[in-house]
């Protein structure tokens, strides 16, 4: 996997999250690149996370779903974690 392919997947998180926010200038990515896996870590403004979860977390599921389809493309295992405001 090149390095090309984590940043697209980091700016592809990033889109989704400021479509779905009210404060888009607030969304970070960091990414956590280990061998065979990237957590991927999304914060957003403290009354934004609802809106990244979604009811029932119906929302994060399918941005983890859309994540799950990239991994089998790029042969590398994404996960998501949405950061709260007390989480680092």
């Amino acid at each position: 996997m090149t390095q090309m392919d984590m940043l697209a997947v980091d700016d592809l998180v990033r889109e989704i999250a400021r479509a779905l926010v009210d404060e888009p200038e607030s969304v970070q990515v960091q990414s956590d690149n280990h061998d065979e896996n990237t957590v991927l870590r999304l914060k957003v403004a403290p009354q934004d996370v609802g809106k990244v979860i979604g009811k029932q977390g119906r929302t994060a599921r399918s941005v983890r779903t859309i994540l799950g389809a990239v991994s089998m493309k790029l042969h590398h295992r994404y996960t998501l974690d949405i950061l709260e405001e007390d989480d680092q």
